[in-house]
C-alpha cells in the first residue's frame, strides 16, 4: 500500500466521530460534561439531581430516612454546606453553598455516593433482593444564584416543589415534610402564625446547615417573604 493512502487511512481512524464514546443512560440525557463556571463563595447555588427511573418514588418514609442519612454525612465538610432541601418523586432539589468550584464538586460528589449507598440499602431491605445499579445516573444541574431576586425564587420554587407537582393535594400541611421547609424562617404565615406546622414525634428533619452567605440569609427578603401556598412557575 502507498504511504499517501495509509496517511488517508489514518486520517479516517482518528478524531472525533458522530455516536462514539459512552451512551447515554435513562430517558432524560445527562447534563453535558462541559467546564463549571466560576463559584464564589458568596453566591448560593440552586442543585438538582434525578434517580434512576427503576429506584421508584423518593417520597417515602424509608427513602426519606436514606437521603436524611446522606445530610447528616455532610456535616464534615468544612466548604460545602446543605442549607436547603427538597425531595420529590424522581428528583431531588438542593440550595448549597460552598466555598469555590472545586468545593461544590466534592461536596455534591460525597453527598451523592452517601445517598445511593443507603437508598440502594433501603431499595434491597423493601424487595428482599439487592440493588447495585446506579441510583443517580445523571450529573446533577447546577445554577448559580447572583441576585436577591433570583435566590428568592430558588427559595420557593424548593420549598414549595411539591405544590408544583401536586404532592399537596389532599394534604392539611402547610409545608412539605419532605423538605426542609419546617425548619425555614422565612415564611409569610410566621408573621401571625407562630407554627406552620407541627410534626409527629417520630419525625426526623434533614439536616441542613444555617445560610451564612448574605444572599441566602438576609438579601433575598428584599423582595419579600414566601408564603407557604406560592405555586412555583418554571426553575428560571
Amino acid at each position: 500500500m502507498s504511504s499517501k493512502r495509509q496517511g488517508e487511512l489514518f486520517k479516517q481512524w482518528g478524531g472525533k466521530r458522530r455516536g462514539a464514546g459512552r451512551p447515554k443512560s435513562g430517558a432524560r440525557a445527562s447534563e453535558k460534561h462541559k467546564t463549571r463556571p466560576r463559584l464564589l463563595a458568596s453566591e448560593p447555588v440552586h442543585v438538582t439531581v434525578r434517580v434512576a427511573d427503576d429506584v421508584g418514588s423518593l417520597r417515602r418514609r424509608d427513602m426519606y430516612k436514606a437521603i436524611r442519612w446522606a445530610t447528616l454525612a455532610l456535616l464534615k465538610h468544612d466548604a460545602f454546606h446543605l442549607v436547603h432541601a427538597s425531595i420529590q418523586g424522581n428528583h431531588l432539589h438542593l440550595i448549597v453553598e460552598a466555598k469555590n468550584r472545586i468545593a461544590l464538586a466534592r461536596g455534591m460528589q460525597g453527598f451523592l455516593i452517601s445517598a445511593a449507598k443507603h437508598v440502594n440499602r433501603t431499595i434491597s431491605e423493601r424487595r428482599g433482593k439487592r440493588r447495585k445499579g446506579e441510583v443517580f445516573p445523571d450529573r446533577y444541574h447546577a445554577r448559580i444564584l447572583k441576585s436577591p431576586k433570583s435566590v428568592r425564587h430558588a427559595l420557593s420554587y424548593v420549598l414549595n416543589n411539591w405544590r408544583r407537582h401536586g404532592e399537596d393535594r389532599g394534604r392539611r400541611w402547610k409545608v412539605d415534610p419532605f423538605s426542609s421547609g419546617i425548619a425555614f424562617a422565612g415564611w409569610k404565615e410566621l408573621e401571625t402564625t407562630p407554627w406552620l406546622y407541627t410534626p409527629p414525634p417520630t419525625y426526623e428533619p434533614l439536616v441542613t446547615w444555617v445560610a451564612k452567605t448574605w444572599l441566602l440569609s438576609k438579601g433575598w427578603t428584599r423582595h419579600g417573604l414566601i408564603s407557604a401556598f406560592e405555586k412555583p412557575g418554571p426553575a428560571a
